[in-house]
């Protein structure tokens, strides 16, 4: 049985879905006003492994992840851009589907955009308010009252009364208590607005996801994620909206992602060690990304550096180089699970998505397939690494298209023009010269493979 650590409990717990069959799982997305960098890459990635191993648990999977289109950091960029905010976001989208695209993401069975679940917003706006939980401010704004939520902390396991003003909260004078959040922005000069029953304004960004998820999935479904810094106060605050205009549970499972972390420091723009997905992919190829991701457990910190990605481009080129070694099967088959390998490949992953271990197997199984030369293993080595969004691409391809980072990427035109020079010479016996010839291809990030069959060469 697949087990799930569950932020709430603290613990793993044995995943029950709501419905017999079904999930429903709720991910919270970009915000886009930039380009998408490498911890949204990690949320990226993660959940896509996480649904696609559900779905070949046999489970029907309904998958949402969402995406602001309206936020401060969004309307300040376009006026600084001087242009809509609509253009702004249907660019920033279109990077952000490039980039999921690259690195094997599949899109959700839902996408939805918070500028079109206004109506809802407000919907649930005033549940909170006809429950007592919601108040308009002096300022013309809408407040969640906190402490009128019995339980507010528990996923985060902060105490209301050891929050402070000041520390991730925003301090106003026309709160109720400095504790409280807003759900309803009064309109300011100048930004866009919705009419409301309190006035033209625009939504907080905390009920976004709280009437999207409902609207879509029910009040009460399967699995939540994000990355560890939403935890608090964004999902504690879609808990207590959501269970103070319901009444009822709101969501079983919370799943977070743990932090990037870049050379052991925090990823940050003021420390200048920032990447965007599209910085990364300058010099690495895609798949050695995501698997360089998908190597580490989810929950664990993510250390980013160019001695980790190249280590993932050198390992994740094993696996294709034993692909590439033993003879195309016919088409790949169904997956083995009564074969070792693919035991220990799924207790790994129903062992809350224990991808490490998940990978080690396929590590050892393609030590078989390159001491076997069998196609049936081959194939149950693509069909178990399919599964974690890997191995999908002609061996031969990915071998000779990544080249060595920082190294001068030679043409395929130039490498076979060198290796016929090579055989020419070793035809006249000038083996000094093919020697010559060898050693400069390696230099350049290049590896020649002699066989019965010929020559051979893949990147380094």
């Amino acid at each position: 049985m697949l087990k799930i650590y569950n932020s709430l409990t603290k613990e793993k717990q044995d995943f029950v879905p709501i419905t017999p069959g079904s999930v429903r799982m709720y991910v919270c997305g970009m915000t886009v006003y930039d380009y998408c960098h490498l911890g949204h890459a990690r949320v990226l990635v993660v959940f896509d492994m996480v649904q696609r191993w559900l779905r070949a648990s046999g489970l029907k999977v309904c998958y949402v992840r969402n995406i602001t289109d309206i936020d401060d950091k969004i309307i300040q960029r376009a006026l600084a851009n001087k242009e809509s905010i609509v253009e702004l976001t249907d660019r920033f989208i279109g990077f952000m589907d490039e980039d999921a695209t690259a690195l094997g993401v599949e899109k959700p069975d839902h996408e939805p955009r918070a500028t079109q679940y206004i109506p809802q917003m407000l919907g649930l706006i005033e549940l909170l308010e006809k429950n007592g939980l919601a108040y308009q401010a002096t300022t013309g704004d809408v407040n969640f009252s906190v402490r009128k939520f019995p339980g507010y902390g528990k996923l985060s396991g902060k105490s209301i009364d050891d929050l402070r003003a000041g520390e991730r909260v925003d301090v106003d004078t026309g709160k109720d208590d400095p504790l409280d959040f807003v759900l309803w922005k009064q309109a300011r000069k100048g930004e866009p607005f919705w009419p409301s029953p309190w006035g033209n304004g625009r939504p907080g960004w905390h009920i976004e996801c709280s009437a999207m998820s409902s609207d879509l999935l029910g009040k009460h479904f399967d699995i939540h994620g994000g990355g560890q810094d939403l935890q608090f106060p964004h999902h504690e605050n879609e808990i207590a909206q959501s269970e103070g205009a319901h009444h009822c549970p709101f969501v079983n499972f919370w799943m977070h992602n743990g932090f990037v972390r870049i050379d052991d420091e925090k990823m940050s723009k003021s420390l200048g060690n920032f990447f965007t997905i599209r910085d990364i992919l300058k010099q690495y190829d895609p798949e050695v990304l995501r698997f360089f991701i998908l190597r580490a457990h989810y929950r664990s910190p993510l250390n980013y550096s160019d001695a980790h990605l190249d280590d993932a481009r050198q390992a994740l080129s094993r696996l294709y180089t034993a692909l590439k070694a033993a003879p195309p099967a016919v088409e790949v088959a169904a997956v083995d699970w009564h074969e070792p390998h693919a035991i220990r490949f799924s207790q790994a992953m129903n062992d809350d998505f224990n991808t490490p271990d998940a990978c080690a197997a396929l590590f050892d199984l393609a030590s078989e397939v390159n001491r076997s030369k069998s196609a049936g293993l081959a194939s149950q080595l693509r069909g178990l690494a399919g599964l974690l969004g890997l191995l999908k691409r002609d061996p031969q391809g990915f071998l000779q298209g990544t080249p060595t980072p920082g190294a001068e990427e030679m043409s395929v035109e130039a490498i076979e023009i060198l290796i016929a020079s090579r055989l020419a010479a070793k035809k006249r016996k000038d083996y000094a010269e093919a020697d010559r010839i060898r050693s400069g291809l390696l230099a350049a990030g290049v590896v020649l493979e002699d066989g019965a069959q010929g020559t051979n060469w893949r990147r380094a």
